[in-house]
């Protein structure tokens, strides 16, 4: 009995051990925040409106310690010389991609947005060159372009213009800077939670695969200068096709808001990434209620959980430390 103790104790001794915090938010400022872990390190971009720059550390509770580098800047004039929107960075088939929303400086508006890529055939993304692969060939203007893939098939997401609102759409792609064939709109913003701040907005598409092979897409709603910006999220069953629109079902409530009891007002724009067989989510958040889409916007983290209808659990949102991949 005491050697089964002695060896009890050892085995909470090491969990502890292992145990790793972070403090919320983990930049003082980072919209639209994205990260991917890849060997060991994990790479963080968000908004920086004329450029796009990576943050690289082996440990995101010292995120604020690695220097950000600069890995391209918008060129003077053109269709993507302003409004650099939105990072996100893949690793597909050995190769970085980088996928930005952009607009041109002589017509900053809705109708000039869109979703450009670059490549970078080097191991590292800070190091090698950044080839442009140019403008998505998307069907609308629109923004905050993502990439997956289904049953080896891959997939992009973005938030098109259509009318007065904005949605979200897929499309195949025949390579990660091209698409093929027609896009579906999957979802629209016909909730009054997605209508707050005057404009009828869905953005920011996520993906993540369920530990059941279900496929999951979470999505911003509202106009992100309202308090009331949100994660929402929709859910198609394992073996559905992601193409079509009754595959998917929303749920009825955000699954991520604002909360003033924790600190947290206007949460969204997210990513998915996993770390120790983890899933983790990252998203922006204002400390404060009236801040808008300013620069205050800070990133934030927490681990995913998966509840026994293999949908991703959140935890509400707060400040202040946290467990760390």
């Amino acid at each position: 009995m005491r050697r089964a103790a002695l060896a009890l104790a050892g085995t909470l001794l090491v969990a502890a051990s292992d145990a790793r915090t972070l403090v919320n938010p983990i930049l003082p400022s980072g919209a639209d925040p994205w990260i991917v872990e890849h060997g060991g390190i994990f790479y963080f971009m968000a908004t920086r409106g004329d450029r796009l720059a990576i943050r690289a550390t082996r440990d995101l509770a010292r995120l604020a310690d690695a220097p950000e580098q600069v890995v391209w800047r918008a060129p003077a004039s053109g269709p993507n010389s302003t409004s650099i929107w939105a990072p996100e960075l893949h690793r597909i088939e050995g190769r970085w991609f980088l996928y930005y929303t952009a607009s041109d400086k002589a017509a900053d508006d809705d109708a000039h947005r869109g979703v450009w890529v670059l490549e970078n055939r080097s191991p590292d993304p800070l190091r090698g060159e950044w080839i442009d692969r140019g403008r998505v060939n998307t069907a609308r203007p629109g923004i905050d372009g993502t990439t997956f893939t289904v049953r080896g098939r891959r997939y992009f997401a973005y938030s098109p213009y259509v009318g007065p609102d904005s949605v979200i759409a897929i499309a195949r792609m025949a390579n990660p800077w091209t698409l093929a064939g027609g896009e579906a709109i999957i979802a629209r913003p016909d909730q009054p939670w997605e209508r707050q701040g005057g404009r009828q907005i869905l953005e920011g598409p996520a993906f993540l695969k369920g530990p059941d092979g279900g496929l999951h897409i979470a999505y911003s709603g509202s106009a992100c200068w309202s308090d009331d910006y949100a994660l929402g999220l929709l859910s198609a069953a394992p073996g559905a096709d992601p193409m079509r629109p009754e595959s998917w079902r929303k749920a009825p409530r955000p699954v991520l808001a604002k909360s003033p009891a924790t600190g947290i007002w206007a949460p969204g724009h997210n990513g998915f990434f996993t770390a120790r067989a983890r899933t983790w989510i990252v998203y922006h958040a204002n400390n404060r209620p009236g801040l808008g889409c300013g620069q205050e916007r800070a990133p934030h983290v927490q681990q995913v959980t998966w509840s026994r209808e293999g949908k991703p659990v959140l935890d509400r949102p707060a400040t202040g430390e946290a467990p760390a991949p």
